[in-house]
């Protein structure tokens, strides 16, 4: 098994008003000449987890950073009018968390962050402002929605 340090998580950055099915997104990745869906695992409006890469296979979600994580993405991210936005139903939210206390029951040491966690510190301060996000990917602050669950000992307790 991989080395997992990292719990990235995504959105499809599709607005509240369209479906974008799993099936739609392995689709799209396949035309990109991927071998299959860059996430291990998708969650659909409706709470299904749909299970993508096999863990013990590379990601294809965020660059620099694919050999040693694990890519949740979930259906949305923008609001009706195409703006960033938590747009995560209930069902989301449940389902992500029983996902995540899961992988990190299997993974205690992984941290769990957004995409747009991991863009460059371009200032060099030592922290990544939104300022800084090259994207808004997902939508919200995972790594103060999920602080709970982070490893301890290994984050700063003020996040």
């Amino acid at each position: 098994m991989r080395t997992i340090t990292l719990i990235i998580l995504h959105c499809s950055a599709t607005r509240t008003t369209q479906r974008y099915t799993f099936r739609q997104c392995k689709a799209d990745h396949l035309k990109r000449g991927w071998k299959d869906i860059g996430y291990h695992y998708y969650i659909t409006r409706d709470g299904q987890v749909h299970e993508g890469r096999p863990l013990w296979q590379v990601g294809a979600h965020c660059k620099d950073h694919n050999q040693h994580s694990i890519g949740i993405c979930y259906e949305g991210g923008l609001d009706a009018a195409g703006y960033p936005c938590d747009t995560r139903t209930k069902a989301q939210r449940h389902s992500m968390r029983a996902l995540l206390e899961r992988l990190t029951g299997q993974f205690p040491s992984a941290i769990i962050m957004g995409h747009r966690d991991l863009s460059p510190d371009t200032d060099g301060n030592g922290r990544v402002d939104p300022d800084e996000w090259q994207k808004q990917c997902p939508c919200f602050d995972a790594l103060w929605d999920y602080a709970d669950l982070k490893p301890t000992g290994l984050l700063d307790d003020t996040l």
